[in-house]
C-alpha cells in the first residue's frame, strides 16, 4: 500500500521523513515532519519550484513548512526559498553573507544552467538569506523530534550543511548530505569547491550519521556508509589528498 508521500510523487524514507528528486537537475529536496514543526531541506531552483513544493507538502501533511535548512549555496538548492513566507531559515555560518555578496553570480549561474532570465532575477532579488547560522551542530525542535543540523564542510563548497534525522523505534538514522555526496555521477567540483578538504568533510559526515544510517545525496539514490566511504577515498585519489595516518 502506498503512503500519502508516495502517492504525491515523493519517496518515503522513514516515519515523517520523505524526499523528492526534482526534474531538471535531479536535486534532492527533503522533508521532516514533527508534531509541531515541518522542515524542508533545500528549496529548488526557482520560486515556482518552491511554491510547488510548499503546496505538495501542505497537501500531504495538512500544514505548512516552518523551517528551512539550506545545504549549500548553489542555485538548484536555494532559489525557491522566498516561496516560503515567514519560515525560519538555517544555513552554515557565512552562507548569508555569501548569498548577499554573490547574488549576481548566483543569478548568472542559474541562467547558464537554463533557468529563464526573468525567473532567475526574480528569485535572486527576493532570496531569503539564513536567519540562523550553524557553526558546529545545532538541534532544531520540531515537537516530538529533534533534527540535528551540522556544519560538516567545507568540501563541495565553503558552506556545506548536513541534516541528521535520528532514527525512531529502531529505524536507522537518515542524513541529508547535500552535494557533499552524489550518487548519480561523479561529485561536481566547481570553482567554489575546496577539494583538499572534501575527504575530511565526508569523515565528519560519517561520524555524524554512523555506520547504519541511510545517506541521502544531493543528487541520486539513497546510499549507505560504505558508499560514502568509497566516495571519500575516490575524492582523495582524485585530488591528491593524503589520508590521515
Amino acid at each position: 500500500m502506498h503512503s500519502a508521500w508516495e502517492e504525491a510523487g515523493w519517496e518515503r524514507l522513514g516515519e515523517g521523513v520523505a524526499r523528492r528528486r526534482m526534474p531538471g537537475w535531479d536535486e534532492t529536496i527533503g522533508v521532516i515532519a514533527g508534531s509541531t514543526g515541518v522542515m524542508i531541506v533545500d528549496t529548488g531552483a526557482s520560486l515556482r519550484d518552491g511554491a510547488d513544493l510548499r503546496r505538495a507538502i501542505r497537501g500531504v501533511l495538512g500544514r505548512d513548512v516552518t523551517h528551512i535548512a539550506l545545504t549549500h549555496p548553489h542555485f538548484d538548492h536555494v532559489l525557491g526559498t522566498a516561496a516560503f513566507a515567514g519560515v525560519e531559515v538555517f544555513g552554515a555560518t557565512g552562507l548569508a553573507d555569501l548569498l548577499l555578496r554573490e547574488r549576481d553570480e548566483l543569478r548568472r549561474d542559474a541562467e547558464r544552467h537554463g533557468i529563464d532570465a526573468h525567473a532567475a532575477a526574480e528569485a535572486t532579488d527576493l532570496l531569503v538569506r539564513p536567519h540562523h547560522h550553524v557553526h558546529d551542530e545545532l538541534a532544531v525542535d520540531l515537537g516530538d523530534r529533534q533534527v540535528i543540523l551540522a556544519n560538516v564542510g567545507p568540501g563541495h563548497t565553503a558552506h556545506d550543511l548536513a541534516v541528521l534525522v535520528p532514527g525512531r523505534h529502531g529505524a536507522p538514522a537518515i542524513v541529508f548530505c547535500g552535494d557533499l555526496v552524489e550518487e548519480s555521477g561523479e561529485p561536481s567540483a566547481g570553482h567554489d569547491a575546496l577539494p583538499q578538504q572534501w575527504p575530511a568533510a565526508l569523515d565528519r559526515l560519517l561520524a555524524l550519521g554512523g555506520e547504519d544510517a541511510a545517506y541521502v545525496p544531493g543528487h541520486g539514490a539513497v546510499v549507505d556508509a560504505a558508499f560514502v566511504r568509497a566516495q571519500r577515498d575516490a575524492l582523495a585519489v582524485r585530488f591528491g589528498v593524503t589520508p590521515p595516518a
